[in-house]
């Protein structure tokens, strides 16, 4: 069997698609988006999603739903009396914004059995974070987390990161940095979004951008919504045109699929750029679908596109 693929961070409930006083739920988490994307496109690999659990009946459903899905847990904790964070989405147009319900998410305890964090990233092909599993950890808990990367690094793992800043999550723009640089140290490839670098390190251009994380990160693929994406590898700059959806109907997930499909291509043998155009396809399907989470079948139709 093929090694796996382990994403570490944080899955809510999601209510969308408002109608009335009627809301749809389901379960998303731009880490575990971009497992969604990379386990519907790696379908040979194991895929593992790496956070803490509740005991309350939300969480169960949760787990039961990965593994209806084909995504297991790992040896994720479950937290006596705890429960999943939970966000709303709210649409204007295409464009949507986010409630969130999360101070007391169990998935804030995902560092809590070091040696279970790091049984969960045994054995694995890619080994996915982003800064949004930073921030809902507190200090000792990141280092813990890091610790484990850094092991599973050593083992072989290749390592993704994308920084995706969100100011309300962090006590200060300064500690985003911090977290964010430690993470890119250890980090084999990154895979920010120029709005959110510009906002937490000033960087004028989606280049400045790219030429900063390549004294970091080996492989850095700069997002940037319609624009072209930007690679930095080896030195090289390199841009791939986005694909032009004329009328999407949510955006919600579409860096988090973009980054599923980059990920997908790369451990398939795709070269960057070849990677990136895969995942411009995959993004423009995703929005073009309500919530986070496309079907499988519009995500691998999309990618061999």
């Amino acid at each position: 069997m093929d090694k796996g693929i382990a994403s570490i961070g944080e899955c809510m409930l999601e209510l969308s698609g408002q109608a009335g006083p009627n809301w749809r739920m389901g379960f998303a988490g731009d880490t575990f988006n971009t497992l969604w994307a990379l386990h519907a496109l790696s379908p040979d690999r194991p895929a593992t999603y790496v956070s803490a659990f509740g005991d309350d009946p939300f969480s169960r459903d949760q787990i039961a739903f990965l593994a209806e899905n084909g995504i297991g847990v790992g040896n994720s904790p479950v937290i006596a009396g705890a429960r999943p964070g939970l966000y709303a989405i709210t649409l204007t147009g295409a464009e949507r914004a986010f409630t969130y319900w999360r101070s007391d998410a169990a998935a804030r305890q995902l560092a809590s059995d070091p040696a279970a964090l790091v049984k969960s990233l045994e054995n694995q092909a890619l080994v996915y974070l982003s800064g949004i599993t930073l921030a809902i950890l507190d200090e000792a808990a990141r280092k813990t987390l890091l610790t484990a990367i850094v092991a599973a690094r050593a083992a072989g793992s290749l390592v993704a990161f994308d920084p995706n800043y969100r100011p309300r999550l962090w006590p200060s723009r300064e500690a985003a940095q911090a977290a964010i640089l430690e993470a890119l140290a250890v980090a084999d490839i990154a895979l920010p979004t120029f709005p959110d670098e510009q906002m937490l390190f000033g960087d004028p251009t989606p280049r400045a951008t790219a030429e900063r994380l390549a004294k970091l990160t080996g492989e850095v693929v700069v997002k940037n919504g319609e624009q072209p994406a930007l690679i930095a590898l080896n030195g090289v700059l390199q841009t791939v045109d986005a694909v032009h959806v004329a009328a999407p109907v949510d955006t919600t997930g579409a860096g988090d699929s973009f980054n599923g499909g980059y990920l997908a291509a790369r451990l398939a043998g795709h070269a960057p750029d070849a990677a990136a155009r895969r995942a411009h396809k995959v993004a423009a399907a995703v929005v073009q679908v309500r919530g986070a989470l496309a079907p499988f079948d519009t995500l691998r139709a999309a990618f061999d596109s």
